[in-house]
C-alpha cells in the first residue's frame, strides 16, 4: 500500500504505557503516512503511570516505528508534557534528526508556529500535582471500563459512548476551562506575533481562528487531540492544516500487513521498561 505523504504530522497525549492507550490504531497511521516532518507534542510515555507490569508489544513498536522515522533522517521533535514531565531535565537532548525540547517555534511556509503541549496553562498542574496525578488514575480507569462497555454495545450491535465526554459536556466548570485553555493559548501566541498556536493537553483535536481577548489581532489555535479517546492528529499538507480522525473502516486492509519493523525481536524493551522505571522513581 502506497504510504500518504505529509508535509508536517503533529501527535500529542498518546499516553503509552496506559490501559487506555490505542497503540496498535496508532501503529497503523504510523505506518501508512510519510511524514517530512514528526511533532510529538507531549503525553507521548505516560511516565506518570507507568508500571513494568504493563508494556504490550504494540506500545513497543510504536517507539520502534518512530525511531525508524528518526533513522531515515525525518526530522522528530519530542515536547515534553506533564505525564513525560521527568524527561524536562534532559531538554535540548538531541541525536541525529531527533530533538527533546519542552516548546519548539517553527517557520512554516513563512509563518511562525509556537509549538508545546500546553499543560503550563493548568492550574491543578501548578499547584495541586498530587491531585493532577490522582485524576490521571481515575480517568485511565473510566477509560478501561469504557472500553469493556463498547465491547459489549458492539456485540449487540449497538454504537459505542464516550463516558469522558458526556462528563466534560455535564460539568460546566471541565467546558470552561477548555475555553480559558483556548483563549489563553491564543491571547499569548498573539502577544508573540506568532501565526498558529499548536497545544495538545485538553484532549480536544481543534483548528480555529480565534481573536485575542483585548482584539489586537487573532491566531490559528490547533490542538492535536488524543490517542485514548478521540484517535486524533494534526495534519499539514499543501500549506493547509486539517484534523486526522482514525476510521477503522479506512485500516482494514492493513490489519494482517507487518513489516520489517514490526518483525524485529522485541526483547529489547526490557531496556525501555528499566529505563521508564528509573525516571519514574527519579525525583523530579
Amino acid at each position: 500500500m502506497a504510504k500518504r505523504e505529509v508535509d508536517i504530522v503533529v501527535i500529542s497525549d498518546v499516553h503509552l504505557g496506559t490501559y487506555g492507550c490505542h497503540a496498535k490504531e496508532l501503529l497503523k497511521y504510523l505506518k501508512s503516512i510519510k511524514p517530512k516532518m514528526l511533532i510529538l507534542n507531549g503525553d507521548i510515555i505516560d511516565i506518570w503511570q507507568f508500571s513494568k507490569s504493563y508494556w504490550p508489544e504494540a506500545h513497543m513498536k510504536v517507539i520502534r516505528r518512530i525511531l525508524k522515522f528518526v533513522t531515515e533522517g525525518i526530522p522528530v521533535y519530542y515536547l515534553t508534557g506533564n505525564h513525560d514531565e521527568m524527561l524536562r531535565k534532559f531538554a535540548d537532548f538531541n541525536m541525529g534528526s531527533f530533538q527533546l525540547l519542552n516548546k519548539v517555534v517553527l517557520n512554516i511556509d513563512g509563518k511562525k508556529a509556537w509549538i508545546f503541549h500546553g499543560d503550563v496553562f493548568d492550574v491543578t498542574m501548578q499547584h495541586s500535582k498530587w491531585l493532577a496525578k490522582l485524576g490521571a488514575v481515575g480517568y485511565d480507569t473510566l477509560i478501561g471500563l469504557n472500553s469493556m462497555t463498547n465491547w459489549v454495545l458492539t456485540a449487540i450491535g449497538r454504537e459505542k459512548m464516550s463516558f469522558s465526554k458526556k462528563v466534560k459536556a455535564k460539568f460546566k466548570d471541565a467546558v470552561k476551562f477548555i475555553n480559558q485553555f483556548e483563549q489563553t493559548a491564543a491571547d499569548l501566541a498573539v502577544d508573540k506575533n506568532y501565526q498558529y498556536v499548536i497545544c495538545g493537553h485538553i484532549h480536544q483535536a481543534e483548528i480555529r481562528k480565534m481573536e485575542s481577548t483585548e482584539k489586537s489581532g487573532s491566531v490559528i489555535y490547533l490542538n492535536s487531540g488524543d490517542w485514548v479517546e478521540s484517535l486524533t492528529a494534526l495534519e499539514y499538507h499543501d500549506k493547509q492544516w486539517k484534523i486526522f480522525n482514525y476510521r477503522p473502516e479506512d485500516f482494514i486492509k492493513d490489519d494482517n500487513e507487518d513489516d520489517k519493523t514490526d518483525a524485529e525481536d522485541l526483547d529489547a524493551k526490557l531496556d525501555v521498561k528499566s529505563l521508564l522505571e528509573r525516571f519514574r522513581q527519579e525525583p523530579s
